[in-house]
């Protein structure tokens, strides 16, 4: 076998005395051979436990944690795509309900309207029937007095025209007829 390896390592065609050169250059010991295969296992074993498998278990770690940050990712989008479905269902439903009590108010606005327009016509009726009144209660006055005014100057020319004095009984016939021809 050492000679299989040797003879790998001459180029074709080289000396039979080249190759003994390299044979004692390179040689090759089974004694260290196996020393150098116990402590490369040794070293491997080593780099394996202390070095390659806490790399490892560090990457298998931290692939775990980017997978769940990557689903907490993915619920959060979800619950973000939730509650900006929930907000909008909201945000409608407070838009509905604001249309409503405007309409609400509207109407409670004209009915307040109509009830205020009511009252006002009530008063402005009670104003002219009052002031009918008034001017009905004015005009018996003044028809009153224009009666007593008539009946004194009735009674004042006939007393002049006639040249005599009227009693106080005459004075009150006049009177009457006088209210009679103005009431007819």
């Amino acid at each position: 076998m050492k000679t299989w390896l040797i003879l790998a390592a001459a180029a074709p065609g080289a000396e039979p005395g080249v190759v003994d050169g390299i044979k004692q250059t390179f040689g090759w010991n089974f004694q260290l051979f196996i020393s150098q295969v116990i402590s490369f296992a040794i070293v491997a074993f080593l780099l394996n436990k202390f070095a390659y498998k806490p790399i490892l278990t560090l990457l298998e770690e931290r692939r775990l944690r980017i997978q769940e940050s990557l689903g907490n990712a993915d619920k959060i989008k979800a619950e973000l795509a939730r509650t900006e479905a929930a907000r909008l269902e909201i945000m409608n439903e407070a838009n509905v309900q604001a249309l409503k009590l405007i309409e609400e108010a509207r109407a409670a606005a004209a009915r307040v309207q109509e009830v205020e327009t009511q009252k006002a016509i009530a008063a402005a009726e009670q104003i002219i029937s009052k002031a009918r009144q008034a001017a009905a209660a004015d005009h018996a006055r003044m028809l009153s007095e224009l009666r007593r005014e008539v009946g004194r100057l009735v009674v004042a020319t006939s007393a002049k025209v006639t040249g005599k004095i009227l009693t106080a009984d005459d004075h009150q016939r006049l009177i009457d007829e006088t209210n009679r021809q103005l009431a007819a």
